[in-house]
């Protein structure tokens, strides 16, 4: 199997079409791998997209947390997830937005994987942890977060999953990842 590597395309130029807080959005004008003249639009994410699956080991249950998401105009069952500085530790970030959204804190951490969310447009990258051991606390959820939070058993997780009750990408590559390593234990 042979494989190509370099880039085929050459950015002509670069411009800011929009940007907030959060995002920006880029119009490059590029010579497209074919040779002809072309356009690229980029959404580049200001910060790294981070989540985290609370899991009670005990009782094999994970933390979700609800909450209506106005981008796709419906609730969204999830972990909780957020966003961090790109110079902030990605454990830490993860650490803060799960204390902030549901109280839980300490416990242990361990990476599951990485991933890009949707690298044909955007250049948002996640890391997603699973946490166990946690202690329940106040929550401080942010003024555009109204969230509930609730114990779900994992096997219910996924099958939320299955039937599109869960949508949410990175709920699902975090969940597929610890199901697939319980799979090959």
């Amino acid at each position: 199997m042979s494989t190509i590597e370099g880039n085929p395309w050459q950015r002509v130029s670069r411009r800011v079409a929009y940007e907030n807080p959060w995002i920006e959005i880029l119009h490059d004008d590029v010579v497209r791998p074919d040779g002809k003249p072309g356009i690229y639009g980029v959404v580049h994410f200001r910060h790294l997209a981070i989540g985290v699956v609370p899991l009670d080991t005990g009782t094999d249950r994970v933390l979700l947390v609800g909450q209506f998401r106005y981008t796709m105009n419906h609730y969204s069952w999830e972990i909780p997830e957020g966003g961090g500085d790109f110079d902030e530790f990605p454990e830490a970030a993860a650490r803060r937005e799960l204390v902030e959204e549901t109280g839980y804190s300490g416990g242990e951490w361990r990476e599951l994987c990485r991933a890009e969310l949707s690298n044909s447009i955007s250049d948002e990258v996640t890391i997603l942890f699973v946490a166990t051991g946690l202690e329940a606390g106040p929550a401080s959820p942010e003024g555009t977060e109204r969230l509930q939070v609730r114990w779900v058993a994992f096997d219910e997780v996924m099958a939320m999953i299955a039937n599109g009750e869960i949508a949410d990408a990175m709920t699902i590559l975090a969940m597929q990842t610890l199901a697939l390593e319980r799979a090959v234990r």
